[in-house]
């Protein structure tokens, strides 16, 4: 953790940071039932995380020439995958990019300085979670 988020530094932000929407696998799980805005992956979803890009830790569609992730992961940690605002609304170059409250690594292995739970977990979270609601990670 760390209060000083740069790009690239594996560390998530100590920070309160809004859910603003969200994303799920329709293809590998049936969305959660949540008030929050879940939208459908699909394969051409991208999130870019080039500091020096325009559409800076912004969801972009494939193809897309600058560094980015791709949404539609076969490993399974996006499958649920909701967007806090963590330097979106007021973005600084640098300041981190694709902070994510998602799907936890099997052996509970660490995230890139994402929020990350199991499936039951996020179904619960989900069941009273809307835009707003607010993530709190305490230092």
């Amino acid at each position: 953790m760390t209060a000083r988020k740069r790009e690239g530094d594996g560390a998530t932000p100590i920070a309160a940071m809004p859910l603003i929407d969200g994303y799920v696998r329709a293809d590998r799980i049936v969305p959660p039932a949540t008030r929050l805005s879940l939208k459908r992956t699909r394969r051409d979803m991208l999130w870019c995380d080039a500091p020096d890009h325009a559409c800076y830790n912004r969801l972009v569609a494939a193809p897309f020439a600058g560094r980015h992730e791709t949404m539609m992961r076969s490993d399974g940690l996006y499958d649920v995958c909701l967007v806090m605002d963590w330097n979106i609304r007021v973005r600084r170059r640098n300041g981190g990019s694709a902070i994510f409250f998602h799907l936890i690594r099997p052996g509970y292995q660490p995230t890139e300085g994402c929020i990350a739970v199991s499936l039951p977990a996020m179904r619960r979270i989900l069941a009273f979670a809307r835009r707003g609601t607010v993530v709190k990670v305490l230092g």
